[in-house]
């Protein structure tokens, strides 16, 4: 493996043991490193220490359950992720600046501002209109091959072109894949992670493919403009999941692509979220 596979073994591992009070000592120790050898190819990969890494990737999970499971007290959310109440209220007001308290109550509002467009209030539609549209589904494994991703959702556009331009795995056919661990909403300092992914028939035994394991999936179909995305995403998790009946049963989305025009800037596509 290169560096970049390795580095993106090691996030694979904090993805899967993050609620758990993981060290950087036990992620090196997963890759057969030394702490200071593992310590220093990850900021030279990722731009950011394990350390801080892990502590983000924390408060920022932190801030999606507080929006998908309002039923749940604040304290005990703060607990899942290793934190008494004091220190979570302190280490959630040092990256948002507002308090857990403060940032729950603004999940009341109907409006949402767009981080791609920072003067532009977004409108979320009514959870009845969501419902009429929204099916639940099973969805089989999906082998893919990827391209892991670290930096701003913005720079998706960007990214996917070029990986078309260079996969050897895309033919014009092929079924296109964003597997996303963040909420742009509360990504904090360009450092969201998403994997784009070309579907495939088998699984290949590969340095970077994964099956995306199959499952019950609330899907909304969306037919529009990608400038749109944002709105209608946010207001799946953030309005229909907590009102559903249903939780999240992994910690990442999925957004499958039926059909591109970049030009025009118009996807139709599936968005799904895993669920139980």
């Amino acid at each position: 493996m290169d560096k970049k596979d390795l580095i993106n073994e090691s996030i694979d591992y904090i993805l899967a043991n993050f609620e758990e009070p993981i060290t950087v000592e036990e992620v090196a120790k997963h890759l057969s490193f030394s702490k200071y050898y593992f310590c220093r190819m990850f900021k030279e990969v990722t731009g950011e220490s394990v350390y801080s890494f892990i502590k983000r990737l924390k408060v920022e999970q932190s801030a999606i359950d507080l929006k998908i499971q309002k039923e749940r007290r604040i304290t005990d959310i703060g607990l899942d992720y290793g934190y008494s109440a004091s220190n979570y209220s302190s280490l959630f007001r040092e990256h948002y600046h507002i308090s857990p308290n403060e940032y729950r109550k603004t999940l009341d509002a109907t409006t949402i501002s767009n981080p791609f467009s920072p003067h532009k209030q977004e409108v979320l539609d009514t959870f009845e209109e969501y419902q009429t549209k929204i099916e639940t589904k099973d969805l089989n494994d999906l082998y893919v091959v990827y391209e892991r991703v670290l930096g701003n959702y913005s720079d998706l556009k960007n990214s996917w072109t070029s990986l078309v331009e260079e996969s050897a795995y895309y033919d014009g056919t092929t079924v296109m894949i964003e597997k996303f661990y963040n909420d742009p909403a509360v990504a904090i300092d360009d450092h969201s992670i998403c994997d784009l992914c070309f579907m495939i028939e088998e699984e290949v035994k590969e340095n970077n493919t994964m099956i995306i394991k199959g499952g019950k999936y609330a899907i909304f179909p969306y037919n529009g403009t990608i400038d749109d995305i944002f709105r209608v995403m946010q207001g799946f998790f953030r309005i229909w999941l907590p009102r559903s009946g249903y939780k999240m049963r992994e910690k990442y989305g999925l957004t499958i692509y039926r059909e591109i025009d970049w030009k025009k800037d118009y996807v139709h596509l599936d968005m799904c979220i895993p669920i139980e």
